[in-house]
């Protein structure tokens, strides 16, 4: 489950609620489409092969 990622979709989104968003992100950061796709890679490769029914957040540890 991806969490605040740093595309288009969030021109529109006020850079106050941005700021907050990242304030309450450990990373201090939004997330890059880049850091979605290395984590359906791992999903998709063998490494994940035993893992099933789970929701893996990438989302920077984001607390609301």
């Amino acid at each position: 489950a991806p969490g605040f990622i740093d595309t288009g979709m969030l021109n529109t989104v006020p850079a106050n609620i941005l700021d907050n968003i990242k304030q309450r992100t450990p990373l201090g950061r939004l997330g890059s489409p880049a850091d979605i796709a290395k984590a359906y890679l791992f999903l998709a490769s063998d490494d994940a092969a035993f893992i099933t029914g789970i929701t893996l957040s990438v989302d920077g540890g984001l607390v609301w």
